[in-house]
This record gives C-alpha cells, structure tokens and sequence, in this order.
C-alpha cells in the first residue's frame, strides 16, 4: 500500500473510533453555555468538564465553554440567559432552580442540561421525569420520602439536647415555597424539636438571621440549599462559629470552607452525569427523549475541626457513616 493509502485508511479508521466526536458528525467545534446562580467554579465544575474531556469533547480543541456566574445576584441570571441564547450556542448547562428557569425563558429550542433542581416538575420545568418533554433534562435532587426530615434528625443526632432549630430558607426559591411547609413540621415533631423559620430573600439579610437565631436561643441551624447561602462559601459557616450554632449545610464545599457537617447528593457524580446528558445531546440525543434522573448516590461530610471549636464531641455513630472526615 502506498504511503498516501496508509495515511488515508489511518484517517477512516480514527473516525470510526467510537466516542470520537467526528464521528457522529462534522467535527466542528460545539458551543456550550455554563450558567449559575453563583461562581461557576470547584470541584463539581471541574468534574463537569473532566467528563466532557473523557468523550472527547475538549476545551480549545472542539469545544468553547462560555461561562456565566451570577455571583449570587439572581436578577441578572434573566440577562444572562438571553447572552447565552444565541444561535452558535448548541447547549446550555444550568445549575438551580433559578438559573434553569432563566434559560428556559430565554430559548425554547436550545437543548438545556439541568443540574441540581429539587423537583424539576412541581416548579414547571418539565412534564414528568420519566418523559420530560421540551428541551430541558438532566439531574434532579428530589428525593422521595422526606430528605429534609434526614438532614433534621442527622443534625439532631449531632447536636445533643437540641431544642430549638433555626432554618434558614428562601420564600423565593418556589422548591422551598411548596415542600418545606409538607415536610419540615412533622419531621420537626417526631424529633421533638421547635423549629424558627427564617425566611432570608437577600444576600443583605444573612447577618441579621444569625441574630434573630441567637435571640430566640436556637441550638443548631438548618441550612436549606439555596445559591444566596453559597456565595462566598466561607461566609455562612463563619456567622456560625462566631455565634457558636452547629448548622447543617446541603452543599459539602461549605462545610471544607469550616461548617460543621452536610449531607446531600454526591454533587461530584451529578456533575459528571450532566456531563454524559451534554455528550449526549451534542451526538443527536433529544433532551425531550431523555429521562431525568434522580440521585441515588449520598454524602455525609463532617468537619471534626469545627466540631472541636463548638465544643462538640461527634458521636462515633455519625462518623461511621460520614463519607468525608475532615480533621
């Protein structure tokens, strides 16, 4: 065979390789927006594009990642959907509620890749998690049978003599709006604790609910997820030592950042299976095609450091169950 054969059959052949991007079509280079409600950056990011990478679909090569944080100013989320809904953009990846509400506002034929929305179908984004319909799929956090009830009776497990709770949550959050009223109460009274809602709707008013707390002599805090508790992720969990309350968090990075303990979706995982759902979809998959999923995978993340500081001992039946330990 002569040299120009070989080189053309080598050609052919790393076409056919399967996963290869040019196989299934131009090869060209695919446009993926990036929009959240804070910093889209750490570890579940990083894990996002890791999996984008293993299937072929790499940054500066054949890929443009335009990103879009909101750091924490969720007015502005609407514009930047708008930026991001142009017709060179292929998919859009959207992490919570809000920011997933944005996009599909923003375009209705642009395939959107949801990440980290409790109950995508109570809120209207999609008709059913089997059959979502439309051009939003992805990852849902809904977890059936009280979550936020496991989180309470984790935190109380923790805390010993623990009485009273503050909650901190987000009337605007439409997630927090329709379940906390169903599920909070009758977990907080079979645990035999009080609980003092807070509802915080302003990054501004964070301060202020760790006094009304410490006013109303909570004993521990409940920190339902939200993007306005998450950004910076140092602050809430510095409130919390400084008024001394033991507090739960949704989101592990805040607890590394020095919260006392989490418990939530293994968020690493959730991000590298967006990652398949945007592979996929770029390959000729219709999100409207492809079923939500709902995690199935768990972590426990406590910080004995934190623990030490509030004068807490953890109880060794917590910590066989924690997944991360930091010490």
């Amino acid at each position: 065979m002569s040299r120009i054969g070989s080189i053309v059959c080598l050609a052919l052949a790393l076409l056919s390789v399967p996963g290869a991007p040019g196989a299934q079509g131009t090869g060209d280079t695919r446009r993926i927006g990036v929009l959240c409600g804070v910093r889209c950056v750490g570890a579940a990011y990083d894990a996002l594009y890791e999996s984008l990478r293993e299937r072929g679909w790499v940054a500066g090569h054949n890929l443009v990642l335009e990103v879009r944080g909101a750091d924490g100013r969720l007015d502005q989320l609407s514009v930047m959907a708008a930026e991001l809904a142009r017709p060179d953009v292929d998919l859009i990846v959207a992490v919570g509620p809000q920011p997933n509400h944005a996009a599909r506002a923003a375009t209705s034929t642009i395939p959107i890749v949801m990440v980290a929305v409790a109950d995508p179908v109570l809120v209207g984004l999609v008709q059913s998690l089997a059959r979502p319909g439309g051009n939003i799929t992805g990852l849902s956090t809904l977890v059936p049978g009280g979550f936020i009830g496991k989180q309470l009776e984790l935190l109380t497990q923790t805390v010993p003599r623990v009485e009273r709770i503050a909650v901190f949550w987000n009337s605007r959050n439409e997630v927090h709006r329709r379940i906390l009223p169903t599920e909070l109460p009758p977990a907080a009274a079979s645990l035999g604790v009080k609980l003092q809602m807070l509802d915080i709707r302003e990054s501004a008013e964070v301060e202020g609910a760790f006094a009304s707390a410490v006013r109303e002599r909570a004993d521990a805090l409940l920190v339902v997820g939200d993007p306005i508790f998450h950004m910076p992720r140092e602050r809430l969990p510095a409130l919390a030592s400084r008024t001394r309350l033991p507090a739960m968090y949704l989101v592990p990075e805040l607890v590394r950042a020095g919260g006392l303990m989490s418990y939530g979706p293994d968020w690493l995982h959730m991000f590298r299976r967006a990652g398949d759902y945007a592979d996929r979809i770029l390959r000729g998959a219709k999100p409207a095609d492809l079923p939500i999923e709902q995690p199935t995978k768990f972590e426990l993340v406590i910080n004995l450091k934190t623990g030490k500081a509030l004068g807490l001992t953890i109880p060794q039946s917590i910590l066989i169950r924690a997944d991360e330990v930091i010490r």
